[in-house]
């Protein structure tokens, strides 16, 4: 089973691994930097990993609602998306805004002066924070905020927070809320970025969410499912990027070389790939209930975590190691819950 969804990420990984080694060997002509090149890339996949594991979660959650085509279509479109656009356009376009340079001056930039490069990358971090982050906790809040959802993993608590899905858009006056409390702790040259870069943020969930409901809607029952699938693809991509941001940005403190973070990150993102394809066509979902809560409840973790950034940065290590000690409790708690679910795994076998 494993070598059915994982094949073709090992095989990814075997060329990238082999491109790293040979980036760092072009740039320094030593086996040390051949060495250090492999390395960055293999930490940089397994971070993207560590910190995309809810995101395959929640990437199977959105996938089951979508036609064969636009299945397709996510693990083709979404992967060259997800590869150039996020690991290595994104990159060049903030440097650009930044800056103020061409893109052509800042590919030029990234390969000849990556130490000036970075610098500027790491100068975005805080809008790039806030953006991803209300984002992120929009993503999360709708689904606790779900009135109709009827499956909870900490009762006494999801259940009155449930009940909050009543009042219309509770989970846009909350991030918005949270917004503006942190906004307040930034300092004063850096407020009105942070705080406009948040705002987009929510304007791009309510602006694809609303996308969605209205491809949902608009024309028959057939061109309603292609429809309602091509909205949800748009929405997968955001969530993809907002999870990448993070992850992007961060990975300038391991590395100023843009082409190894592109490498390592598109490793992990293959992976991740690889994961919701598993998670879906083996229902893994269905089997551990608590699953899904925790997913959610890791991406609301990493989301306040984005947000609070600049008033109390946490290295990536322990950003990705929160998200994943939840999905564990959530794991764990599913098969102790429902070991009839864990059986009918091993079953499946």
């Amino acid at each position: 089973m494993i070598r059915k969804y994982f094949s073709g990420s090992f095989i990814i990984s075997g060329i990238g691994l082999i491109l790293a080694a040979g980036i760092g060997w072009i740039y320094s002509h030593t086996l040390a930097g051949l060495l250090q090149g492999l390395m960055v890339a293999v930490i940089l996949a397994l971070l993207e990993v560590s910190l995309s594991f809810d995101n395959a979660i929640v990437n199977a959650v959105v996938l089951r609602d979508m036609t064969p085509q636009w299945r397709h279509r996510f693990l083709t479109w979404g992967m060259l998306i997800a590869v150039f656009g996020m690991r290595l356009v994104f990159p060049l376009v903030i440097v650009t805004a930044v800056s103020g340079v061409s893109p052509w001056a800042a590919l030029k930039m990234a390969a000849f002066a990556p130490d000036e490069y970075a610098a500027i990358m790491l100068q975005a971090h805080l809008q790039v924070s806030a953006f991803g982050g209300s984002f992120l906790m929009l993503v999360a809040l709708k689904f606790f905020y779900d009135k109709n959802k009827h499956e909870h993993w900490i009762t006494w608590l999801e259940k009155p927070v449930a009940l909050l899905g009543r009042v219309k858009a509770v989970e846009v006056g909350i991030t918005l809320a949270f917004l503006m409390i942190v906004g307040r702790q930034v300092e004063p040259d850096h407020r009105l970025p942070f705080l406009y870069a948040g705002l987009m943020g929510v304007l791009i969930f309510l602006a694809v969410d609303g996308l969605g409901e209205w491809l949902e809607t608009a024309g028959g029952p057939t061109k309603n499912a292609q429809r309602a699938s091509a909205g949800l693809f748009i929405y997968l991509e955001v969530l993809d990027a907002s999870f990448s941001f993070d992850g992007v940005v961060g990975a300038f403190a391991i590395t100023h070389n843009l082409f190894i973070i592109m490498i390592g990150l598109s490793i992990g993102a293959f992976f991740v790939r690889s994961l919701t394809m598993m998670f879906v066509e083996q229902q893994t979902l269905a089997r551990f209930l608590s699953l899904e809560h925790g997913a959610f409840s890791a991406i609301g973790a990493l989301a306040i975590i984005m947000m609070l950034d600049p008033i109390l940065h946490l290295p990536e290590w322990f950003t990705g190691l929160i998200g994943a000690g939840i999905i564990v409790l959530a794991l764990i708690w599913s098969v102790t819950k429902n070991p009839k679910g864990l059986s009918a795994r091993m079953k499946s076998k």
